[in-house]
């Protein structure tokens, strides 16, 4: 891998940007949290501000592109490694999180370790891709908004009823978003893109083992996804079929 060198912007710089948002989160934001709260409340602002711009940013650099976006023979344009560099910083951050405050969440720790390592090869190493994994971003981000408002919910909805309530009112509509996006249109993306390195559309630039490794870090975290969020409806549909026993007696 080639030293990283300090870029404008850099890792170094966006590293720095998610860290102050981080603590801007835990400091000012959710200052009269409970303390145990705090830091996965803060992580999800970060995570917020992450997903927005990252779709933002990632939708625009595809629509200023004049190839297919499966075409992996274009060398990655310098904006599209800038929005690889933004994400590698967000989930470097983001891992040291987990790290150190929930180091036996060993499912998301290996999601960051392995986004990590698809992001930084295709930036680093390869220099070609870059326009597919962003499209990639952009269904894995889409529904950053919604979910991490869904989270900060999940995390009051104890404590408050307002935050009760609007987490009641937004999980199924989350999770229909999120099995749509994941359940569906990530899928069938992902299956284009492995019959495109399958035809030799990535020979030449992209050897073999680089993009097969690719291939099984995406399906995975594809699976992964799939059934975090079927294990999502099975408690909403457990919860709400608790709710109406208790209501008819």
């Amino acid at each position: 891998m080639e030293t990283l060198k300090i870029l404008e912007p850099n890792l170094i710089g966006f590293s720095l940007f998610f860290s102050i948002i981080y603590f801007f989160g835990y400091f000012i934001i959710f200052k009269d949290w409970k303390e145990k709260l705090k830091f996965d409340a803060s992580s999800c602002i970060m995570s917020l501000v992450h997903g927005t711009l990252a779709t933002i940013l990632s939708i625009y650099s595809i629509s200023q592109t004049s190839f297919q976006i499966l075409d992996f023979s274009i060398k990655n344009s310098t904006f599209q490694e800038m929005i690889l560099e933004y994400s590698v910083a967000y989930f470097l951050v983001d891992l040291l999180h987990y790290l150190i405050f929930h180091p036996s969440d060993i499912l998301f720790i290996a999601h960051h370790l392995a986004t990590l390592y698809v992001f930084l090869t295709c930036r680093f190493i390869v220099h070609h891709g870059g326009v597919t994994l962003i499209s990639l971003l952009v269904l894995a981000e889409i529904t950053s908004p919604l979910q991490n408002i869904w989270s900060l919910a999940r995390y009051r909805r104890i404590d408050t009823p307002m935050a009760a309530k609007l987490y009641d009112k937004l999980s199924p509509v989350f999770y229909m978003l999120y099995s749509l996006v994941r359940g569906i249109l990530g899928p069938l993306f992902v299956y284009k893109m492995g019959l495109a390195f399958a035809s030799g559309k990535g020979d030449g630039v992209i050897c073999r083992p680089m993009w097969m490794s690719w291939m099984v870090v995406i399906v995975s975290a594809i699976l992964v996804s799939i059934l975090w969020v079927m294990n999502l409806w099975v408690d909403l549909f457990r919860e709400r079929q608790r709710k109406l026993l208790k209501k008819c007696n």
